[in-house]
């Protein structure tokens, strides 16, 4: 159907839409617009007349802008499409055009252009300028998606799935394997309740954000200290059974495979991020706890050392001299300013003696601890052993002119690393500088080792012992292990790649790479039988002298003890048998305690010292049961089991 428009207006057309839509037959005519004016298609208003499914016949209009581009205007005389100025110019007023609309049956018809070229020359431009803006967005997603998938599976490599067990692992053997099945999947509702209160929030689904927040909040009381399904709270699967309704909700609504993956990569590296600062400054706190001393031990050596002065104990304790340098004795070396610990190491060694009257003690503290020391070996002396304490101070040999690290010691860089506090090496830098800085790598105890033959010249064998270790048999058959030539006898500590020497020496450095292998194996101080004629033979001190001065700058090695010991007794050291000497009771909870119960001397090494309340609980009873906790100046200082 049409409608004819007249008068002296031109005559814009008669337009007939004939469409099916809906069951319903379409028919569209066109007003015209303002007088003599064509250009602008906001202006053309198209009456579309219809029939109701009623059997009415009703209209309505629709501004031509309004069409969508699947519309084509097409002339009723000549049948040709074409764009729409090019129809309504015509100087006839017979022509009709007609209004189609593709319904899907496959025929092209031309879409609506604008009403001037500049127009389409700018739609054009902007519908381009929007393709390449969303192929350029869309390929920078899936490179940043692409790098964040990189990202994820490079963390995952470096990840320690040493398994460790739970906190409270020392009670593992007693636990169900399955007994905190609960917990763990309590805990991964709540990963996944925040991920989807996040996605929630940012949709401005309030409603479902709080309701996600506020079970999360009640999942994690429910669960708080807990470590296992049976230290949970009564209520938590009914808080489970809740929490999954509310997940399957939330998936329900906001589920978006990409969406979810990059709000759960997100969370993982964010958690990382805070698990590497708790770390540091765990580290820091461990450190801190493991190197102050505790009230008890300090009250000791101070109820020690007034006794010693008050009752004229000075002017006791003369010991035989003989005995002191006689090498065909079993000769002991502690090097150590822990009363305490030095007790548990000499008695527990006297009680599995054969010949005790055989053994001699040399003890050397420092000037700070030498009447203390001395007072608790003079009121407690072992049984028919020799005790001999020396003070580090009187040895004036040994001093800067010829020990290089008491001249390094003295340089101004040295003394930065260690007393300035905003030194690069502090919190922020890592756990490895911080455990470095610990003043113990100051002390000349620590590299008295060093000088064995100069401290002990009569003596041709010695045994030397750390302060935090136990002895718990007869050590004497390692004066008969033929050690070929080699001047250190020492345990080996390497397994597979752990504990060689890349772990300790700076192989990035020419100096170390040309003149040892990265892969030899590492051995153990703590119990270690010295030939001190093969020492003085070698000249190891003097070896130990030279490395020590190219090192001056810590770049070969960081600090300590052990990393020159490797160094100075390379292709020197004969591997003894593991079960003289088990390491790791100060730091591995996971030991074997048939091999702790088989080994000749087990060694404390780590923060985890057995006199402190950090020592782990399981290991404590090896090093306390040699401690007499009867003692007049242990229950004055209230040190008890």
């Amino acid at each position: 159907m049409g409608f004819v428009m007249s008068s002296c207006c031109f005559v814009l057309m008669l337009l007939c839409l004939a469409c099916y839509v809906n069951g319903r037959n379409l028919e569209l005519g066109i007003f015209h617009a303002k007088e003599g004016s064509f250009a602008d298609e906001e202006d053309v208003k198209i009456i579309a007349t219809y029939s109701h499914s009623s059997g009415e016949v009703r209209m309505g209009i629709v501004r031509m802008k309004d069409l969508s581009n699947s519309w084509a205007w097409e002339n009723t005389v000549d049948g040709n499409h074409g764009p729409i100025n090019d129809l309504l110019v015509e100087k006839t007023t017979s022509n009709h055009s007609e209004m189609r609309f593709d319904g899907g049956s496959g025929t092209q018809y031309q879409p609506v252009p604008p009403s001037s070229p500049v127009k389409l020359k700018r739609r054009m431009m902007r519908q381009e300028r929007r393709v390449l803006r969303t192929a350029e967005l869309i390929q920078q997603g899936k490179e940043e998606d692409d790098q964040m998938v990189e990202a994820a599976i490079e963390r995952s490599k470096n990840l320690d799935t040493t398994v460790k067990g739970k906190y409270s692992i020392w009670r593992r053997d007693y636990e169900n394997p399955n007994s905190d099945s609960t917990l763990k999947l309590m805990r991964d509702q709540i990963i996944m309740a925040k991920a989807y209160a996040t996605i929630a929030k940012s949709k401005n689904n309030t409603s479902l954000y709080s309701v996600l927040m506020k079970h999360s909040r009640e999942s994690r009381q429910v669960i708080g200290e807990a470590s296992s399904d049976a230290e949970l709270h009564s209520s938590a699967l009914d808080q489970a059974k809740a929490m999954g309704h509310i997940l399957s909700l939330a998936k329900d609504q906001l589920y978006d495979c990409l969406t979810v993956a990059r709000k759960l990569r997100g969370m993982l590296q964010s958690t990382e991020d805070n698990v590497n600062a708790l770390k540091k400054k765990s580290a820091f706190l461990i450190q801190l706890a493991a190197k102050t001393v505790p009230t008890p031990l300090h009250c000791l050596p101070l109820q020690l050392t007034a006794d010693y002065y008050f009752l004229h104990y000075a002017s006791k304790g003369d010991l035989d001299k003989d005995k002191i340098e006689d090498p065909s004795l079993y000769h002991y070396a502690i090097f150590s300013d822990n009363v305490l610990a030095t007790s548990v190491v000499v008695n527990s060694t006297m009680q599995h003696a054969q010949e005790p009257e055989k053994h001699v003690f040399h003890i050397v503290t420092d000037k700070l601890n030498f009447a203390a020391m001395k007072m608790w070996f003079l009121v407690n002396p072992p049984a028919k052993a020799t005790v001999q304490v020396e003070n580090i101070d009187e040895f004036t040999w040994l001093n800067s002119s010829y020990c290089s690290v008491l001249r390094q010691l003295e340089s101004a860089r040295v003394k930065e690393y260690y007393f300035k506090a905003n030194h690069p090496s502090s919190l922020s830098a890592g756990t490895d500088n911080l455990k470095y800085r610990n003043p113990k790598y100051l002390s000349m105890l620590n590299h008295l080792r060093f000088y064995l033959p100069e401290v002990y010249p009569k003596l041709n064998k010695i045994l030397f012992l750390d302060d935090d270790i136990v002895v718990q048999k007869d050590l004497t058959p390692l004066w008969s292990v033929d050690l070929h030539g080699m001047v250190n006898g020492a345990v080996e500590t390497c397994k597979e790649s752990f504990h060689r020497f890349d772990k300790y020496l700076n192989f990035s450095n020419p100096i170390i790479s040309e003149n040892f292998d990265p892969g030899a194996c590492g051995w153990a101080y703590g119990m270690n039988m010295f030939d001190l004629k093969e020492w003085k033979k070698r000249n190891i001190t003097g070896i130990y002298h030279r490395w020590q001065d190219m090192n001056e700058d810590r770049t070969l090695w960081k600090l300590g003890t052990l990393p020159p010991g490797l160094i100075t007794f390379y292709n020197l050291t004969y591997p003894l048998d593991r079960r003289w000497h088990v390491l790791g009771l100060g730091y591995d909870p996971a030991l074997n305690l048939t091999e702790i119960d088989n080994a000749a001397v087990v060694h404390y090494n780590g923060n985890y010292k057995p006199w402190l309340d950090l020592a782990v609980a399981k290991y404590k009873p090896y090093w306390s049961k040699y401690i007499m906790f009867d003692n007049p100046y242990l229950r004055r200082c209230n040190i008890s089991e």
